[in-house]
């Protein structure tokens, strides 16, 4: 790799310390501006991300999106300001504006750093934990895309990880389950710093933990070193050569600091956590460190020059690389080809020729397995598709059959073991999303989607294309009984804003649900399946499958005269809706069979298209197997959800249905009723 240089190690350590207390004085100034914020952070990190920023990462501010830059993730995103003023500092597109304007609406500055809003910020933290494993999911991308594609002196992707990481994120449980998972892969170029500042919000954090973080994450495989103070640059530098030296496993490097150093008052308060200092405290502070000025965001001029140096030394950095990726395309142009598509998010070339049709030959098919046929059949196509399960792939059939495993030896396998880690595999296929050339997918039992729930918001939030495949559906995977059963969970995932949930009912549309799923790249997919067998629609007799990609179709519909009544369902009640639609024309009720596969997309269409398929006037009953509230908006005021209120029960998937109501009988009489009703 090559190295940044280093900045010079003789620059006057009073540029050094005014350079480093620009990042306190802007974190002070604009908590205080804002009258809300975490100002004690950043102060105590503020050595750290001076030696990082200026010595170790390669940026570029002028192209934030450079492929082969460095990652940085503040995993401890309450310490926004750390970063934004480094941002700035930097000479990204950030200005003192911008800094003025913290956590005030639609600002650059949020109050967590969020993608999309900051120059350089790679993605949104603030809950706890998930930085970290978005970091571990950068990193994995780094090391699976470089043994992709360097080929011996032509290192295209050759990168570093770096993370910040609080008390707090290594207290909850998911940094236990990615800081494993990066010991196990030997992530060499994951390099992180723990912020031992012992405070918490409620006080010392005497009160709730007494880990040894050394021998926790020695244990995993890591590479460990403790700084006794952040403040000594000479050792902290010494301590990231270290780290970077260290090829074979990730690396941590425990920084003893003191919340809220400089402030007289408040230095290693639970006070300096989360609140403004005040305008007494921040002057106290100020004249504490011996800064030139009072003035609320001043900048020494001398210091900002030093930064925007450090910023500057892109230049050098961006036109080594250049010229690798010149030598690159001209040795290997079909590589690069390949590389710049991915990194690009297009797809290739006929890939969707792929897909499968099933036929009746086929007979009953578990959408769980017409989704691993499927899916083996476009992987071929898809090189950058990677992905596996929580320790169920064979339940989840999600294991591309002609493809190697991930490993620390085999960097560069598609298949991978999350292990029984749901909520460390949701922040780590977030990480490799948002680096970029991969499609990362993840599989668990739908009722192990609680697991990860946080992970599913935040790759909504920012909007990225994680594919997840969540089988043993509803009721109808038996006998496990309620605790394996999922009731609730379709309803809260339909909640979650911009995540598209696709539960198809057959083969058929299992196939368009992955079509819909790679195509959809505005946000996260749910592929929901069952664990029971399902029953082959002829399309000769009913609606096109295709249409799975507008979230609702119809079906069948009476043979003559418009409806009186629509049947709605998705998943494997489809089946019973189609058999009720029956069932009430031969008794002489013209009624209509709707798959709705998909809220989200369904609610994405045009009014024309929804009317079309559930007009206005005619009353509406959707059955499916489970809670029945995500269902109401589409039933209207009048209409009926048959679904489930109560947990599920142990026993045969058949009785299950049987005793809990969901039977084409209960359908049928609930239309009668409803036609009479509305005579």
């Amino acid at each position: 790799m090559t190295d940044i240089a280093p900045a010079p190690r003789s620059t006057s350590a009073q540029i050094e310390q005014l350079a480093i207390d620009a990042i306190r004085v802007l974190s002070m100034d604009a908590v205080q501006k804002a009258d809300s914020g975490h100002p004690g952070t950043p102060m105590a990190l503020a050595p750290l991300a001076y030696t990082l920023w200026t010595r170790h990462m390669r940026y570029d501010p002028r192209d934030p999106k450079w492929p082969d830059r460095d990652r940085f993730v503040l995993s401890a995103g309450h310490a926004s300001m750390l970063l934004y003023s480094v941002l700035y500092l930097t000479g990204y597109d950030v200005s003192l504006d911008d800094l003025r304007q913290f956590r005030q609406w639609e600002s650059a500055t949020p109050g967590h750093p969020e993608l999309g809003y900051t120059p350089g910020v790679e993605t949104t933290t603030g809950p706890l934990g998930q930085g970290f494993g978005n970091a571990v999911g950068m990193a994995i991308a780094e090391s699976h895309l470089a043994a992709t594609f360097n080929r011996g002196e032509h290192g295209i992707i050759d990168h570093y990880t770096w993370f910040i990481a609080s008390d707090g994120d290594l207290m909850e449980g998911i940094s236990h389950e990615v800081a494993s998972y990066a010991g196990h892969l030997r992530l060499g170029k994951l390099i992180g710093f723990y912020d031992d500042n012992h405070i918490t919000i409620e006080g010392s954090t005497d009160l709730t933990y007494s880990d040894d973080a050394f021998q926790r994450f020695d244990s995993y495989g890591w590479h460990v070193q403790r700084v006794a103070d952040v403040n000594d640059l000479a050792e902290l530098d010494s301590a990231i050569e270290e780290a970077k030296a260290e090829t074979q496993r990730p690396s941590l490097i425990i920084c003893r600091t003191h919340i809220g150093f400089g402030s007289p008052n408040k230095r290693d308060t639970a006070e300096a956590h989360g609140s403004p200092l005040g305008e007494k405290e921040i002057e106290l502070t100020k004249r504490n460190l011996g800064y030139p000025s009072l003035e609320p965001f001043y900048v020494d001029p001398d210091a900002l020059a030093h930064w925007r140096r450090a910023g500057e030394r892109a230049t050098a950095l961006r036109a080594g690389w250049d010229h690798r990726r010149m030598a690159f395309e001209k040795a290997h142009p079909a590589e690069f080809a390949e590389l710049d598509r991915r990194l690009a998010g297009r797809l290739p070339d006929g890939w969707e020729a792929e897909i499968p049709a099933f036929t009746a030959k086929d007979g009953n098919v578990a959408s769980r397995a017409a989704s691993g046929i499927v899916l083996n059949a476009i992987a071929g196509k898809i090189p950058e598709l990677v992905g596996g399960s929580a320790d169920l792939a064979s339940s989840t059939n999600t294991i591309m059959k002609k493809e190697g495993s991930i490993s620390a030896t085999n960097p560069g396998g598609r298949n991978f073991h999350f292990g029984i880690r749901e909520h460390g595999m949701g922040a780590v296929m977030n990480g490799m999303a948002l680096h970029g050339g991969l499609r990362p997918y993840g599989a668990t039992f739908l009722i192990f989607s609680d697991y990860m729930r946080p992970a599913l918001r935040l790759a909504a939030i920012m909007e990225q294309p994680t594919i997840y495949v969540f089988t043993h559906d509803s009721i109808g995977l038996g006998e496990d009984g309620p605790t394996h059963q999922p009731v609730e969970q379709l309803s809260t995932l339909r909640a979650i804003p911009n995540f598209t949930l696709i539960r198809p009912a057959d083969a058929g549309e299992t196939a368009e649900a992955w079509r819909a799923a790679i195509k959809h790249t505005s946000g996260p997919v749910a592929l929901v399946l069952t664990r029971q067998k399902l029953g082959f629609i002829d399309r000769d007799k009913y609606g096109d499958a295709r249409l799975l990609a507008r979230g609702a179709y119809v079906l069948k519909d009476p043979a003559a005269g418009a409806p009186r009544i629509a049947l709605i369902a998705s998943g494997s009640e489809v089946a019973l809706v189609i058999e009720a639609q029956a069932r009430l024309e031969s008794d002489g009720i013209a009624a209509r069979a709707v798959s709705m596969p998909s809220h989200e997309l369904f609610a994405a269409q045009d009014s024309a298209y929804r009317s079309s398929v559930l007009p206005e006037d005619v009353p509406r009953i959707a059955v499916e197997a489970a809670h029945p509230m995500s269902w109401y908006r589409w039933t209207g005021a009048n209409g009926i959800v048959i679904g489930l209120e109560r947990f599920g029960a142990s026993a045969p998937y058949a009785r299950l249905y049987e005793e809990l109501g969901l039977t084409v009988d209960r359908i049928v009489a609930a239309a009668k009723d409803l036609v009479t009703a509305n005579a």
